[in-house]
């Protein structure tokens, strides 16, 4: 939600002490809207960066890379203030090509001035068609009409990924009919340094701003803000997941989602096969074997192999951390 009151430097001299008490929702409204875009702006660099490595290491014709230049297409259903923040997320920290994002919103929403080659209309469908990441930001009550529309016209290679308060990844499966869904659960603590957040009202800005990117950092997060493994453990097993509908093997699977972290990672420390699944199937696994396609929504809801991995290894999540600080702190750099 868009804190309206944010350039009204009296508003809080008319307030009473117990509405004072409740300014922390303004921080709190703000830093939920900075954090979902960041993280979500994460995710994207992480996806498009597998499907580059990908095209450049193998030789697959498969339509997860079968467009001309391989490169990840972005599609934001709804355009109220997270979708717009969201927009522009990716177009200041990201390398997806402005002609690579879609956009399909409610035509009676107000013209507005789209960056050169962003390209929208409203068609939920054809967005689900041609979304490699399809992220809905739309009304909690609008869910069940658009999760309508949409199911049986997403491909199994789509991700969905939630920025839609209130509705969990499992009733979204249901909903969908469709297991390939992230959504970040963020909760909240009692924190002293909660007033970070209010200085995120300009999400371009504040997206160079390296006390928000070090207070948002998925593994590490303060303010008063909390997202658990589980969401990272998603989008670990989401790159995965792209790796076997590339069809390709385990080895070079890993060495493949490795190599994305590899420069950012001052020790040794590397994910394998059992860091994803038992050890048992590991161990029966062959190397130019695919692994298992995993549900994201098993992922975000139940304990697995890799949530017990990331839970006992600080090294992979400084690993993962560096990679996010990283990533947030560089400046678009254009394709």
């Amino acid at each position: 939600m868009m804190d309206v009151v944010v350039a009204l430097d009296s508003f809080e001299s008319g307030l009473t002490d117990d509405e004072k008490k409740l300014l922390y929702l303004r921080a709190r409204s703000a830093g939920l809207t900075f954090c979902g875009c960041a993280h979500a702006v994460f995710l994207c660099e992480l996806l498009r960066s597998l499907r580059c490595i990908i095209k450049s290491h193998t030789a697959v014709t498969d339509s997860l890379v079968s467009r001309d230049d391989g490169d990840l297409c972005v599609g934001i259903l709804g355009m109220g203030h997270l979708g717009k923040q969201l927009l522009l997320g990716l177009l200041e920290k990201t390398r997806v090509k402005p002609s690579h994002i879609k956009i399909s919103r409610n035509p009676e929403s107000a013209e507005e001035c789209l960056p050169k080659g962003v390209e929208c209309f409203f068609d939920n469908r054809r967005l689900a068609a041609r979304a490699d990441v399809l992220f809905l930001c739309c009304l909690p009550s609008h869910l069940p009409e658009v999760c309508a529309d949409l199911r049986s016209h997403l491909s199994k290679r789509c991700l969905v990924y939630s920025l839609t308060s209130a509705v969990p990844v499992t009733r979204l499966a249901e909903l969908l009919g469709h297991d390939f869904i992230i959504k970040p659960r963020y909760g909240f603590a009692a924190c002293d340094a909660g007033d970070v957040w209010l200085s995120c009202s300009r999400l371009a800005s504040a997206l160079k701003d390296p006390l928000l990117i070090e207070a948002s950092c998925p593994l590490t997060m303060n303010g008063g803000i909390t997202l658990g493994l589980h969401w990272m453990c998603a989008v670990l097993y989401c790159l995965l997941n792209i790796c076997t509908s590339a069809s390709l093997g385990s080895s070079v699977t890993l060495a493949l989602i490795n190599s994305i972290f590899e420069d950012k990672c001052t020790n040794s420390v590397q994910l394998n096969a059992q860091s994803f699944i038992s050890s048992s199937y590991a161990s029966i696994l062959l190397s130019n074997e695919p692994f298992p396609w995993i549900s994201l929504t098993d992922a975000q809801t139940k304990e697995t192999p890799l949530l017990r991995f990331l839970s006992g290894s600080k090294s992979m999540q400084q690993c993962i951390s560096a990679a996010y600080k990283s990533q947030l702190e560089s400046y678009r750099i254009t394709p």
